[in-house]
Order: C-alpha cells, then sequence, then structure tokens
C-alpha cells in the first residue's frame, strides 16, 4: 500500500508539473526496484551494537558508522548495478561504463559509499552540462544503494532513536543531513527527513539543523506565492536550506521522496537567493 500511494502521488505531480515527467519516471522505477530488493534482502547489512545504542544517541553518533566501510556490499551493488540500468536504458553509454568498470573491479562500491559520506569527490569533476547531469544522477544512485538495507535499521531501532531524545541536524541513523521535512500536528512540530535511510526525527522548529543557530533574527523562511503548503527554512549564517511541507489543511499524509523531486524548483530558487 505505502508503494502504491506513493505511486499515485508521483501520478498526481506528473499531472501538475510535466517539466519534471522525466525524473518523476526515474523515481516511480526507483520506488518499485527498491521494493523488490528489499523484499529479496535476506541479512543484516549493518548489524548494530545494542550495548552502544543509548552511548551513541547521547554523544551524536548516528547507528551507523561509515568513517570507514568494510561491510560486505555485495546486495547494495547489485541494487546500485540494477539502478545503473535505469539511466543507461534512457541514455546508452552514460554509466554502463561505471557499471563495467565496477563488476571488473576496476572501481570499489565501498569506496564509493565511502566518498558519499565522507566528502571525497568522486573520479573527476564533470566539466560538460551533459557528464554533470550524469554524475548527478550516478550520486543519486549511490545514495539510493544503501536504502533498502538501511530501511531495515530503521525498522529495528528507530524507536530507540526517537526514545533517545536526538536533537542533531544530521539523521542518528545514518549521520546523512537533510534536504526536506515537514510541518505536523497542532502543535507545528517540524520533522526531518533522511533521503539516505528513510528515518524523520523531531527537530526544533527555530534552529537550524546545519550550524545549531537560535538566533531569530538570522532565520528566515519563503514560500512560493499561491502555494504556502510548501517553504524553504533558510539560516543567514551559515547560508543553508531545508526544504519545508505542510500538508495538515489538506489533510493528507507527505510521501517525501516524492516531494524532494516534486520542488526542484524551490532548490533553484534557494540557490539563486544565495542558499546551498
Amino acid at each position: 500500500m505505502v508503494l502504491k500511494d506513493a505511486l499515485q502521488t508521483i501520478q498526481t505531480h506528473r499531472n501538475l508539473s510535466p517539466h519534471y515527467a522525466e525524473l518523476l519516471d526515474i523515481l516511480e522505477e526507483i520506488l518499485i526496484l527498491r521494493e523488490e530488493h528489499r523484499r529479496r534482502m535476506q541479512r543484516e547489512i549493518f548489524p548494530i551494537n545494542e550495548k552502544l545504542i543509548a552511548a551513541k544517541m547521547a554523544g551524536g553518533l548516528p547507528l551507523v558508522d561509515f568513517s570507514s566501510v568494510i561491510n560486505d556490499l555485495e546486495e547494495p551493488q547489485a541494487y546500485f548495478l540494477a539502478l545503473l540500468e535505469i539511466a543507461e536504458r534512457r541514455a546508452p553509454g552514460e554509466t554502463g561504463e561505471m557499471a563495467r568498470k565496477i563488476l571488473e573491479g576496476e572501481i570499489r562500491f565501498n569506496d564509493l559509499i565511502y566518498e558519499s559520506f565522507n566528502s571525497v569527490p568522486l573520479e573527476e569533476e564533470a566539466t560538460e552540462d551533459e557528464e554533470e547531469s550524469s554524475f548527478d544522477l550516478v550520486e543519486l544512485f549511490i545514495e539510493e544503494s544503501l536504502r533498502p538495507a538501511l530501511e531495515k535499521v530503521v525498522a529495528h531501532y528507530g524507536e530507540a532513536a526517537r526514545k533517545a531524545n536526538w536533537t542533531e541536524g544530521y539523521c542518528p541513523i545514518c549521520g546523512r543531513e537533510p534536504k526536506i521535512g515537514e510541518i505536523r500536528d497542532k502543535n507545528e512540530s517540524r520533522y526531518l527527513f533522511c533521503n539516505q535511510c528513510g528515518f524523520e526525527w523531531k527537530y526544533l522548529r527555530v534552529k537550524c539543523p546545519f550550524c545549531g543557530n537560535e538566533e531569530q533574527h538570522s532565520l528566515a523562511y519563503f514560500t512560493i506565492e499561491g502555494d504556502e503548503r510548501y517553504s524553504v527554512d533558510v539560516c543567514n549564517e551559515c547560508k543553508r536550506y531545508i526544504k519545508i511541507v505542510d500538508f495538515r489543511e489538506a489533510k493528507q499524509k507527505a510521501d517525501l521522496d516524492v516531494e524532494d523531486i516534486a520542488t526542484l524548483h524551490l532548490d533553484m530558487l534557494a540557490n539563486d537567493e544565495g542558499y546551498n
């Protein structure tokens, strides 16, 4: 039912925003493929030492440590290669070469995951627009390749993370920074969403999740005229931003995976205003 609801949401956005049709088509394929790999996955790829959970949460350390990547990532790698096929069908040659290098051992998949979490550039900087587009899609697929495995961690230990009253702006499960969040309930609570593992956690409404700034005069937001369900929270100290959805009046639950793609115009507006 979750997948069915997500696909219906994608169709709604496809009708409303035809200029995002190609990206939404890709997302639709990703969600279907994600469900297939989630069902196939049998083992725990990221085992958690339950004795350390309380200490990690108290110390601001996410449950899964990506400072080194020594795990057996055979299943995420298989998922990543399947994801690359999505791009290869649309633009033959652009991602097929990467798949070949991984299969032949020229590129280690574990290294790609390490680089993704530790801000190390991949093989080379993109110089042409077409290369940059392909590079961004590969980054999306690298992030997505861990999603089914990390969702298992969320399923088993997400409640422990919620009870720990996590106060950091990065994800308590995997450490990734959020791109989007949601306003919920009558208290207007703000929840941040991790695209990497799918975890959501409550976070102070007036606080920058990236630098911790709580000074109201340097925190702001902007909305799109005519649709105040969507807004962008910005920090004028670190010049970062996060997209926020508020569907309380519509009385619908937001699918933040879909909304992140459907609100790319907000990313562009924030970038134009000097936020990143």
